[in-house]
């Protein structure tokens, strides 16, 4: 993959991010504040966009949204696939919680 091609692929990351985060954000606030890890602050700027303005920063270069998972344990738990019958919701579960916790730190 050429330099081209990883702007346009995050140019296209950057669109569908923020028309993701709009169209959560006002269908159900409080989850998207959670899903997606934002303050409230941010998440009045998001809804408040234009489509002119969120079309300039989407073809930004630079990717307007974030890995979230920075912690070994939860990359552990999202890819743990356990060798029990219920291990992978478990973990999967404790994972959500763990960055729950981030968010309510974020916050």
């Amino acid at each position: 993959m050429n330099a081209d091609q990883i702007l346009n692929e995050i140019r296209e990351t950057n669109l569908s991010y923020l028309m993701l985060a709009q169209t959560l954000i006002r269908s159900d606030r409080e989850q998207a504040l959670f899903r997606l890890g934002l303050s409230e602050g941010a998440a009045d700027r998001l809804v408040s966009l234009s489509p002119a303005q969120v079309l300039k920063i989407a073809s930004s270069n630079t990717l307007v949204c974030r890995m979230r998972v920075d912690d070994d344990l939860v990359w552990s738990l999202l890819i743990n696939h356990g060798k029990g019958a219920g291990s992978d919701g478990t973990s999967r579960l404790h994972a959500s919680i763990l960055l729950a916790g981030n968010h309510q730190e974020a916050a």
